[in-house]
């Protein structure tokens, strides 16, 4: 996929949208190679074990996904820095989509970068998991 750059790019802009469903055995995996012990990711039962509704996926997943919807965007998109506020449960099986917008952009001579800001909603369009990044463009 072609680079973007501070040319083609305006604050406001927003990356195309990533929409997924995360399967339980993809949220299970994921916490097993992550070294992520607890029940609570490896299937419902147990999360309903630990008073919980049923599995959820961690919160390092969430980033992850973040994290490929950055750099999706294009060849040599680098995350410079990524932060996540957790609102709410996400789980799997459920219809997810994240979306990234651009809300600053400079160019210095250590790299040409964007703000932007993350968000990670369920098919209801409640907010589960916000955030931003700094992404550096390659030169």
């Amino acid at each position: 996929m072609p680079s973007p750059s501070l040319d083609t790019i305006d604050v406001g802009d927003e990356l195309p949208a990533l929409h997924l469903t995360l399967t339980s055995e993809q949220v299970r995996h994921y916490a097993q190679t992550a070294n992520m012990p607890g029940g609570r990711f490896m299937s419902d039962a147990e999360a309903k074990a630990e008073g919980l509704p049923g599995q959820i996926a961690p919160g390092n997943l969430s980033l992850a996904l973040f994290s490929r919807l950055l750099t999706s965007w294009g060849d040599g998109v680098r995350i410079k820095r990524i932060s996540a506020t957790f609102r709410a449960i996400v789980r799997p099986n459920v219809p997810l989509v994240l979306s990234a917008v651009v809300t600053e952009k400079h160019a210095s001579e250590d790299g040409n970068f964007l703000e932007c800001d993350l968000l990670l909603e369920n098919q209801d369009g409640e907010r589960l998991v916000t955030g931003t990044a700094t992404v550096e463009l390659p030169a």
